[in-house]
C-alpha cells in the first residue's frame, strides 16, 4: 500500500547548482471532517511566499498524567480532524491514537475509533478500517457512521454479504439518507450479478472436468479447449470460488495424477487462480493435495511442468505471507489456522528437495529461486527476520551442499550450470538479512563447521567439496568465504591442487583461486604466491577449460588497480595480450558456453583498462559473440556482461578530485589516482556509438527479461547505469527506443537497488523529454512511467534529476487527462509547487511549465480557486519576470486558468498592485507567443466582469489593444479585436465612424 505524500513537500536540491530552501504555495482549504457527514474532500495548507519554510502541522500533545481531562481528548481529536482535512491521514491516525490512550468516555472512544476507520479507508488499508469500525460499533451499536465505514471496508475486501447487512442497518437507522440508499442499491446489484454468474458457471465447470477426466477424449481438441477454459475461469475471482466449491481441488488432483503434461499444466495453472490472493483456499488446497506432493512436482524432468509448479508455489507463499500480515484473515474472512506454520512446512519441504537424489537440475534451481524470493525480508525496515534465522538453522547445510556440488560425477546431486550461482545468491541474501553480530557469527560458525567436516578425514573428494563450497561462499557472502579461506590448510590445498594432473581437481582449485583474489589483501597474497602458478597452467595445460580459467585469474590480478592508470600490476602490454586471448576464446563457438563464460569474466576485469576498452568495442565479432552469449541458457554470465558494459561506457560513479587536495597529496608524497587519456568524454562517446551500432540495446533488453535469480538487484543496477550512459546524447535516444530500450527500462526503474532505480528513472526522463512519449511507451505502458518520474522529485535526488523529471512530467501532462490524473494520484503536485520556488531558474521554469499543463485538470483548478492561498499570485508575478521562458509558462497557466475558471479573473487585481503593469508588459512584448497569452488573459478578464473590463479600458490597455487590433491578421489581432468588441458591448467604449 502506498502511503500518501506529506502535506508539505519541500523543494528539492539544485542542479548541483546553488539552491535555497523555499516556501511553497498555499493549497485549498479542507472540506472534509471525519466527524462531519459522509462526503469527500481534501485540502492542504501551504504558507504564503516570503515566509520561512513551514514545518508540518504541530499537534498540541497534552502531558500524560492522572489529571488528564476530557478537554485534552477533545483537543487531540480536533487536531486529528485538522490533519485529516489537510490530507495527512498518517498524522491524523497518530492524533486519534494518542487521544485513545488518554481514556475518555465510551462515546469519545467510539468517535475516535470511527475516525481511525476513516483514515484507514483513505490509506486503502481495508482490514484495519474494518477492525476500527467494529470497535466503534462495540462501543456504540447505533453509530451509523461507523456502520457505513465498515460496510465500505467490507465491500473493498469482497465480503459483500457482510457489507449489505451493515448497510441495511444504516438504512433502518436513517431511512431518508440517500447516500445509504444508493450504496445499498449498488451493493445489491453486485450481489445479484455474482449470484447469476455463479449459477451460470455451475454446469460449465462440471462439463469441463468431465471432458478432462474422460479417457476417451485423450489428445482431442475438445480436451485442449476445456483445459484452456478452466484456466481462464480460474483467473476470475467468482470463477475460482465456483471451481473450489465444486470439489475442484480433488478433481484437479486427479488431473495431476494422470502424469500427462498437458493435463498437469492445466491443473497447476487452474490452482494458481484458486490460490491467488486467497489465504483460506490456499491452506485448504495444501491440505487436500499435501505440501509434499505439490513441492515434489518441482523435481520432475519436464521443464514446463516444473516452472508451472514453481509459479503455483510462489502464489501460495504470497497468499500465506499476506495472511500473516493481516492477522490470519483470508480474503473471504474465513478464520483459519496460523499461516506461519503452513509457511514453515512449505519452506521445509523446499529445503529437503534441494538434497534429494533424483530431483532434476531444473527443479533444484526452481527450489532455490523460490527460497530466494520467499525467505529474506522485502525491506530492511521490517524488524522481523525470524524466517531467515529459521532457514539458516534448519537448511543452511542443505544449501551449502548444493553450492559445493561438483557437476556430474557419479553419486553427486544433479545440478545445472546455474545451480551453484543460485545457491551463492541465496546465501548472500540470507547473510544480508541478518541484523546483528551474534546472528552473523552463528552463520560463520555453521559454514566453517560444514567445510571442516568435509575437509578433514574425507579424502580428496572431501577436500574438493570443501573447496567448492568456499568458492560458493566467495561468490555470495564473501565475508564468510574469506573467513573460510583462513581455515587451516584450505589455501595451501588450493595452491597444491592447481598443480594436480586431474582435470576436475584443477578446475575446482583454479576457480577457488580466481574467487579468492576478490579482496585487495587476498589479491596481493596471490600475486606473490600464485601468479607464477597461473602462468604455468596457462602455458602448459592442454585443456582449454583449465587455460581459460587460469587466464581469468591473471586478468583479475592484472586489474587490481581498477581505473587508476598509475597502478598497473603487470608489465606494459600484458593486459592487452590477456584481453586478446579472452576475445579469441569468446569468439570460438566450438567451445561450450560454460567455458566461454570465463572469457567474459576475464574481460569484465580487464576492461578497467581504457586500452582494452578501445580494442574490445572495436572488435565487432567479439561484441556479437558477447551479446549472443548473454541470450544463452548460461545465465551466470549476465553479471560479467553487465560489468564489462559498465566499464566500456564509464558509467560507474567517479568523483572529480579537488585540485587543492591533489596538490596536497603530491606534496605529502601520497598516491594520486590518474585518469587514462582514453577515458576522456570524447573517447567514451565514441565507444557508446560503437556499442549502439553493434546492438547492445537488444541484448540488454533480453537480459532484463531474464527470470532468474542471477539477475540480482546489483546486476539490475549495472544495466541501469549502462542505459543511462546510452541515452546521454539526445541523438542516440531514437536508436535506444527503436531497439526496445524504453520497455526494458520500466522494470529496472520499479525494482532493484535505490541507485539502480534512480538511474533507470533518469534514463526514462531523458527519453520522455526528447521523444514522443506515446510512441516510446505505447498503450498502457505510458502510465507506468509516471511513478519513476515522480520519484526523481524527492529531496535525495540531484538538481539535474529534478529538472529532467519536471520536463518529462510536463510532456506527459500535456497528452491527456488520464495521465494528469495519474500524476495527481502519485502526489506530485505539492512537489512541483515546491520547485516553483527554486532559486535555479531552469528548475523554477520547468516546474512552472509542468504546473501550466497540470492546470487543465479540475483538481488543480480547485486548488487555485480555493480561498486563502497564493498560487494565483505566484503565476501573476512570474508573468512579469525577466526570464522570457518563465513568463511564457506562467502566462500560459494564467490563460488556461482564467479560461476554465472565470471566478479567478476577479481575483487577479487583488493579488498584487502591479497586475496591470504585468499584463501591459505581456501585450507589448516583441514575442508574439507572450502577446497572445497575455491577450487571452485580458479577454477572459473582460468577459468575466464589466467592472474589470471598465478598469482595463480606463488604463493604457485600451490604447494597446487598439494598436494590436489594427495589425495584420493573426491570433493576437483576433483576440485584441474580441476584447474591444466586448468593451463596446458593455458600453464602455464606442466604435469610431469607420465602425472600428
Amino acid at each position: 500500500m502506498q502511503v500518501p505524500a506529506q502535506t508539505h513537500c519541500p523543494p528539492g536540491p539544485s542542479l548541483r547548482l546553488r539552491g535555497r530552501p523555499a516556501p511553497r504555495p498555499l493549497p485549498a482549504r479542507a472540506r472534509l471532517d471525519p466527524d462531519a457527514g459522509l462526503g469527500r474532500g481534501s485540502g492542504r495548507r501551504i504558507p504564503k511566499p516570503g515566509r520561512a519554510r513551514p514545518q508540518r502541522l504541530r499537534l498540541r500533545w497534552p502531558r500524560s498524567n492522572s489529571a488528564m481531562t476530557a478537554s485534552s481528548v477533545e483537543q487531540l481529536r480536533k487536531d486529528g480532524n485538522e490533519l485529516f482535512k489537510c490530507g495527512d491521514y498518517e498524522g491524523a491516525l497518530t492524533a486519534y491514537t494518542q487521544a485513545l490512550g488518554l481514556g475518555g468516555t465510551s462515546q469519545d472512544q467510539a468517535i475516535l475509533h470511527r475516525n481511525r476507520a476513516a483514515c484507514h479507508l483513505k490509506l486503502e488499508d481495508y482490514d484495519k478500517a474494518e477492525t476500527e469500525a467494529s470497535k466503534a460499533i462495540e462501543k456504540d451499536g447505533g453509530d451509523v457512521k461507523a456502520l457505513y465505514r465498515r460496510s465500505q471496508a467490507l465491500e473493498k475486501l469482497g465480503r459483500l454479504d457482510q457489507a449489505v447487512l451493515d448497510l441495511q442497518r444504516c438504512v433502518s437507522l436513517e431511512p431518508k439518507n440517500k447516500v445509504f440508499q444508493e450504496a445499498l442499491r449498488n451493493i445489491g446489484g453486485q450481489i445479484q450479478e455474482k449470484v447469476r454468474y455463479m449459477s451460470s458457471t455451475d454446469a460449465k465447470v462440471e462439463q469441463m472436468f468431465q471432458i478432462l477426466l474422460d479417457p476417451q477424449e485423450k489428445g482431442t481438441e475438445k480436451k485442449q479447449k476445456a483445459s484452456q477454459n478452466l484456466v481462464v475461469l480460474a483467473r476470475e475471482g467468482a470463477g475460482a470460488e465456483k471451481i473450489f466449491r465444486s470439489n475442484g481441488v480433488q478433481l484437479l488432483q486427479r488431473l495431476l495424477d494422470t502424469g500427462e503434461t498437458d493435463l498437469m499444466l492445466a491443473a497447476l495453472r487452474t490452482l494458481v487462480g484458486i490460490c491467488s490472493e486467497h489465504q483460506s483456499r490456499t491452506v485448504a488446497t495444501l491440505s487436500v493435495l499435501g505440501t509434499r506432493r505439490v513441492v515434489s512436482i518441482l523435481g520432475v524432468e519436464n521443464q514446463a511442468v516444473s516452472l508451472a509448479a514453481c509459479h503455483l508455489l510462489q502464489v501460495m507463499f504470497d497468499a500465506l505471507k499476506e495472511g500473516v500480515k493481516k492477522g490470519f484473515r483470508g480474503k473471504e474472512g474465513a478464520i483459519i489456522v496460523d499461516p506461519t506454520r503452513e509457511l514453515k512446512v512449505l519452506i521445509s519441504n523446499l529445503l529437503e528437495l534441494l538434497t534429494e537424489v533424483g530431483v532434476s537440475g531444473q527443479g533444484r534451481d526452481n527450489a532455490l529461486t523460490l527460497l530466494i524470493k520467499m525467505v529474506p525480508r522485502k525491506s530492511l525496515k521490517d524488524p522481523n527476520n525470524s524466517l531467515t534465522l529459521w532457514v539458516i538453522d534448519q537448511g543452511l547445510k542443505r544449501i551449502l551442499e548444493v553450492g559445493g556440488s561438483v557437476q556430474e560425477p557419479p553419486g553427486e546431486l544433479t545440478v545445472t550450470a546455474n545451480s551453484r550461482m543460485s545457491a551463492s545468491i541465496l546465501l548472500s541474501k540470507l547473510f544480508d538479512d541478518l541484523k546483528c553480530d551474534a546472528e552473523r557469527e552463528n552463520f560463520h560458525r555453521l559454514c566453517e563447521n560444514y567445510i571442516k567436516s568435509w575437509f578433514e578425514d574425507q579424502g580428496m573428494a572431501g577436500k574438493l567439496r570443501a573447496i567448492q563450497t568456499v568458492s560458493c561462499l566467495l561468490q555470495g557472502p564473501c565475508d564468510a568465504g574469506n573467513r573460510a579461506l583462513e581455515l587451516s590448510g584450505v589455501m595451501e590445498s588450493v595452491i597444491a591442487l592447481c598443480a594436480s594432473e586431474r582435470e576436475e581437481e584443477q578446475l575446482v582449485a583454479v576457480e577457488a583461486l580466481i574467487h579468492a583474489a576478490g579482496k585487495a589483501k587476498r589479491a596481493s597474497f596471490i600475486t606473490a604466491n600464485g601468479v607464477s602458478l597461473l602462468k604455468d597452467l596457462y602455458k602448459r595445460s592442454e585443456k582449454d577449460s583449465i587455460r581459460i580459467r587460469a587466464l581469468v585469474g591473471l586478468c583479475k590480478l592484472g586489474s587490481a588497480g581498477g581505473t587508476d592508470f598509475s597502478m598497473k600490476q603487470f608489465a606494459e602490454g600484458s593486459t592487452l595480450k590477456l584481453a586478446k586471448q579472452c576475445r579469441k576464446w569468446l569468439c570460438n563457438d566450438q567451445i561450450d558456453a560454460g567455458t566461454r563464460r570465463w572469457a567474459v569474466e576475464g574481460l569484465a576485469y580487464l576492461t578497467f583498462d581504457a586500452d582494452v576498452k578501445e580494442e574490445f568495442v572495436g572488435d565487432e565479432d567479439a561484441l556479437k559473440a558477447l551479446f549472443q552469449l548473454s541470450r544463452s541458457e548460461e545465465r551466470a554470465v549476465l553479471f560479467a556482461v553487465a560489468s564489462a558494459l559498465v566499464n566500456c561506457t564509464n558509467s560507474y560513479d567517479c568523483e572529480e578530485p579537488d585540485p587543492k587536495m591533489v596538490e596536497l597529496a603530491k606534496y605529502a608524497k601520497q598516491h594520486v589516482p590518474e585518469q587514462h587519456p582514453k577515458d576522456k568524454p570524447s573517447f567514451v562517446r565514441a565507444r557508446v556509438k560503437k556499442l549502439l551500432a553493434a546492438g547492445v540495446v537488444s541484448a540488454m533488453t533480453c537480459m532484463v527479461k531474464t527470470e532468474s535469480p542471477v539477475l540480482t538487484n546489483s546486476c539490475r543496477e549495472l544495466l541501469s547505469r549502462v542505459f543511462l550512459a546510452l541515452v546521454e546524447e539526445a541523438e542516440d535516444r531514437g536508436t535506444v527506443v527503436a531497439q526496445g530500450g524504453g520497455k526494458a527500462l520500466l522494470p529496472l526503474a520499479l525494482e532493484g537497488t535505490d541507485v539502480g532505480q534512480t538511474k533507470a528513472a533518469q534514463a526514462l526522463a531523458k527519453l520522455t523529454i526528447t521523444s514522443n512519449p506515446e510512441m516510446t511507451f505505447p498503450g498502457e505502458r505510458i502510465y507506468e512511467v509516471v511513478r519513476p518520474l515522480v520519484s526523481l522529485l524527492h529531496l535525495n535526488c540531484t538538481g539535474l534529476q529534478n529538472f529532467e523529471a519536471l520536463m518529462a512530467l510536463t510532456n506527459l501532462a500535456g497528452i491527456n487527462e488520464r495521465l494528469r490524473q495519474k500524476i495527481l494520484k502519485e502526489k506530485a503536485v505539492p512537489m512541483v509547487e515546491g520547485y516553483m520556488f527554486e532559486e535555479h531558474e531552469m528548475i523554477r521554469r520547468a516546474a512552472t511549465e509542468c504546473m501550466c499543463n497540470l492546470a487543465m485538470s479540475k483538481e488543480v483548478q480547485d486548488l487555485f480557486e480555493a480561498e486563502g492561498n497564493d498560487r494565483l499570485k505566484l503565476l501573476v508575478l512570474y508573468s512579469g519576470e525577466d526570464d522570457e521562458l518563465l513568463r511564457r509558462a506562467a502566462a500560459g497557466g494564467l490563460a488556461m486558468l482564467t479560461s476554465m475558471r472565470p471566478s479567478l479573473c476577479s481575483r487577479i487585481p487583488q493579488v498584487t498592485t502591479h497586475w496591470l503593469e504585468i499584463l501591459q508588459a505581456l501585450l507589448l512584448s516583441p514575442n508574439q507567443e507572450l502577446q497572445h497569452r497575455g491577450a487571452v488573459v485580458v479577454l477572459n478578464m473582460v468577459e468575466a466582469s464589466r467592472e474589470i473590463a471598465s478598469t482595463l479600458m480606463e488604463s493604457e490597455m485600451l490604447e494597446i489593444l487598439s494598436v494590436l487590433a489594427k495589425g495584420k491578421e493573426d491570433p493576437v489581432t483576433r483576440v485584441a479585436t474580441a476584447c474591444l468588441g466586448k468593451a463596446v458591448e458593455y458600453g464602455l467604449i464606442k466604435p469610431n465612424q469607420d465602425g472600428e
